[in-house]
């Protein structure tokens, strides 16, 4: 018993360790980066948010707010309160509808991990969740017109944790709590990835999310829903799906289903939706992953 137990721990270790080196250099230049712009660019971001709010872009404000959502760096509960300052100055929900989506999808620090996934995950997460923002400001554009889709009462902008004189100071504290923040997440995620590889056939998972069947993308699209903590942590366990057959459009689906109804992302966007408008924004995520994945697995070789 012993000596099968020692074996088990064994081969363990061989994936941890192997998963571990494939991805950490991401993992930390995403943090690094991830940083970066959240203590040097975020405001910049924000005021070009701000600016785009007073320049009468009309439609195309849409697609500005949503490739500024993918730009910020903030998550969810900090980025309703700037959402929030935002509406007060006047900004159309459509306009908001698109940044907050996007910036729920993605960031600058999940771009670079993401990276780990190869060249056309990455353009597939990138593309796919840039147009669910513009997909969401479409819809309250045209079928929302002239009424109030969100609700910031109460909710104020933010205070910046990034106060220190020393820019250098500044920034490594930045960079410490990114570490605390994901690095439980990553190193999970790689132990998933090992058990997964150890104990969960080939066969299985090719037959589960392979191929281009809507079956797959329908799968990946649940499985997003209670395995989604934290991006960082779901590169591995991506990483080893695809290895073993995964469809590029099953894992669109996982990369936006799994953000999307993240718990704590859910829980900030019920207190600003309501409950009709929370339903819609829940139907609107699974609509669009399941309809992503079917197209990315007919047009993406």
């Amino acid at each position: 018993m012993f000596e099968i137990l020692k074996r088990e721990i064994v081969y363990l270790w061989y994936y941890f360790d192997l998963q571990f080196r494939q991805i950490f250099l991401y993992w930390v230049l995403g943090m690094l980066i991830g940083s970066f712009v959240s203590v040097f660019l975020k405001e910049r971001i924000h005021a070009l948010m701000r600016r785009l709010g007073g320049a009468g872009a009309g439609i195309a404000g849409i697609f500005a707010a949503s490739a500024l959502g993918v730009a910020s760096p903030l998550c969810m509960y900090g980025t309703i309160p700037i959402a929030a300052s935002f509406s007060r100055g006047g900004m159309k929900d459509d306009w908001l509808a698109a940044f907050m989506m996007s910036s729920i999808l993605l960031n600058p620090q999940l771009i670079v991990y993401s990276a780990a996934l190869g060249g056309k995950a990455l353009a597939v997460r990138i593309v796919s969740c840039y147009l669910c923002g513009v997909a969401a400001g479409f819809l309250l554009r045209f079928f929302h017109k002239n009424r109030s889709f969100f609700n910031f009462n109460g909710f104020e902008e933010p205070k910046s944790r990034d106060t220190d004189p020393n820019p250098l100071l500044r920034y490594l504290k930045n960079v410490w709590r990114n570490i605390r923040a994901t690095g439980l997440y990553f190193l999970f995620g790689i132990l998933l990835s090992a058990l997964f590889q150890r104990y969960v056939p080939e066969e299985f998972l090719t037959k589960l999310f392979g191929g281009n069947e809507a079956f797959g993308v329908l799968m990946a699209a649940t499985v997003g829903v209670p395995l989604y903590a934290c991006g960082g942590g779901t590169i591995p366990l991506l990483q080893t799906w695809l290895a073993a057959g995964m469809s590029l459009g099953s894992a669109a689906a996982f990369m936006l289903t799994g953000p999307a109804t993240k718990i704590t992302n859910l829980g900030a966007l019920k207190i600003v939706l309501g409950a009709k408008s929370f339903a819609c924004y829940l139907l609107f995520v699974i609509l669009f992953s399941l309809l992503c994945g079917l197209v990315v697995n007919i047009a993406v070789p």
